[in-house]
């Protein structure tokens, strides 16, 4: 039999893997990978969101009426009095009745969960009930992927976001430590980023100032502010395009060195922007985002390709949070804070210094027992679970995973069932000694017979541990990703590795001291 072997030598590069990539995780150096602290070890924010999700049905409200009146000029539908009621309904008259069917027909193909009822020319259009409840559950579930987009491009490590019941949304994001990254973080998470262009009711604007919002809802406009100034405009209801059509966001420079931020329409927003402003030359479009007036600029001339700038006294890190929103989408209703919790790292340094306290007295215990009981054997098995503990160290920051409190609670209950795959065998390879089989017999056959049951009880753990990472979230993800990288690492390690070193002291084995290297007395065996 070889002393030096492929086992010996795949282990000892997993022991010499494990040890430099997990160097800067357990030093914490700025050089290196390394696993990210959760928000129960390093202190964060924890919020609980509500959602508006009235607002998303007044929305998608506007959303219809802006698509009837896109249809009806670009099929050239001559029509009037197209407005939004108080109970949800748009409303409108056609002034040909040679159009009625045409339009009948488009409002049916391309306005979906709609209803439309008719009396002479005067038409309404209202929302279904199935389009209302499928709406609502759209906004829930809109904003969680746009909450979690935000955060992920704002980059921060790790942040946990899921629904909770049907309308919450629960938040946490770890490493949030002052009061003003607090604040900057809620206010992204918060902002609607609804992004619409308006057209400025050139007819009746200079009479803004004296001008009630009912009186400016009777002539199907709205009144608004500018984002920076006293000033406010009377722009048309019914927006000339939404941010549903933006497909990108970045911030730039004007001329003066100011921060913008240019943003692109996809081809159907290219093409209505195109088709309004070439209608529209001479007359005013304001920039509208979360109900406030960026700009109003003068349409010169028709512009196509789609893209537009929102300009205004904007900090560069405002702006680049405000483009981050856009990129991510709006929200398609507002939400708010039902529940905040602010951890501080003091809380997580305890924490992990009552883990790494419950860690190492485990491992302690386990590599004591394992000498005291199985001599040698067990000095073997304490390395293979060293071994272990650096590997799943090294995986983890190379991945840079996320270890929470449970994660470490998972370490620690990894490190009993890494010894176990150990115990099985040096149980069976002592069954062997005692029925008089040679050490090299005993070695060879204990691992065949203790591979089946070890492999079936690692195989099973990690199908459940899989379970728990796909169908679980935040410190549950955790728990499970360390236990599943425990199970893998002890599978090369008490398997592969202590095999091999078995094969590789045989020769210096001597069965008079079979006590000394297994933990049973020689004349117990026959």
């Amino acid at each position: 039999m070889k002393t030096l072997n492929f086992r010996v030598i795949l282990f000892a590069f997993a022991l010499i893997f494990g040890l430099i990539f997990s160097i800067p995780s357990l030093t914490q150096s700025d050089s290196g990978k390394k696993i990210t602290l959760g928000l129960d070890l390093q202190g964060g924010l924890h919020m609980l969101l509500g959602i508006k999700s009235e607002i998303a049905i007044e929305s998608r409200i506007k959303s219809m009426a802006a698509s009837v009146k896109y249809i009806f000029d670009d099929e050239e539908i001559i029509f009037d009095e197209l407005h939004m009621t108080d109970d949800n309904q748009i409303k409108f008259e056609l002034l040909d009745e040679d159009d009625v069917a045409k339009a009948k027909e488009l409002l049916k193909t391309e306005i979906k969960g709609s209803t439309l009822s008719q009396s002479g020319l005067n038409f309404i259009l209202e929302i279904t009930t199935d389009e209302i409840i499928r709406t609502k559950e759209n906004a829930i579930k809109q904003a969680v992927d746009t909450i979690r987009n935000r955060l992920n491009e704002f980059g921060l490590a790790e942040p946990t976001v899921a629904k909770q019941g049907d309308d919450k949304i629960l938040v946490e994001v770890p490493g949030i430590k002052t009061q003003e990254d607090e604040q900057r973080i809620r206010e992204l998470i918060a902002r609607a980023a609804h992004l619409q262009l308006m057209a400025v009711d050139e007819d009746r604007a200079s009479r803004v100032a004296t001008m009630s919002k009912n009186e400016a809802k009777s002539f199907g406009d709205v009144i608004l502010p500018d984002v920076s100034t006293e000033e406010r405009y009377l722009l048309r209801a019914i927006p000339v395009l939404d941010g549903s059509m933006l497909t990108d966001a970045k911030v730039g420079f004007d001329e003066s060195n100011q921060p913008v931020i240019n943003f692109t329409l996809n081809g159907q927003g290219a093409k209505i922007f195109g088709d309004f402003t070439g209608k529209s030359v001479g007359k005013r479009m304001a920039v509208v985002l979360d109900n406030k007036v960026y700009s109003a600029p003068n349409i010169r001339e028709r512009i196509g390709g789609g893209h537009v700038q929102i300009s205004g006294s904007f900090k560069l890190e405002e702006a680049h949070d405000l483009a981050i929103a856009l990129r991510s989408g709006a929200l398609l209703a507002p939400v708010y804070v039902m529940e905040k919790r602010s951890i501080g790292p003091s809380l997580g340094a305890d924490s992990i210094k009552a883990s790494s306290l419950a860690l190492a007295l485990g491992f302690l215990l386990v590599v004591i027992f394992m000498i005291l009981y199985y001599g040698i054997a067990g000095v073997i098995a304490d390395i293979a679970l060293i071994g272990n503990l650096f590997l799943i160290l090294a995986i983890m920051s190379l991945f840079g995973a996320t270890l929470t409190l449970p994660g470490m609670a998972g370490i620690v209950l990894t490190v009993g069932m890494a010894v176990d795959a150990n115990v099985i065998i040096s149980e069976r390879i002592r069954e062997l000694l005692y029925q008089g089989k040679s050490i090299g017999k005993s070695i060879e056959d204990g691992y065949d017979n203790a591979f089946t049951a070890i492999w079936d009880a690692n195989v099973t753990t990690l199908i459940a541990a899989t379970v728990l990472y796909v169908y679980g979230t935040g410190a549950i993800k955790g728990f499970a990703l360390t236990m599943s990288i425990g199970i893998l690492a002890s599978m090369l390690t008490a398997i592969v590795g202590t095999h091999g070193i078995y094969q590789w002291i045989l020769p210096r084995i001597d069965k008079k001291k079979l006590n000394f290297w297994f933990g049973i007395k020689a004349e117990e065996v026959k």
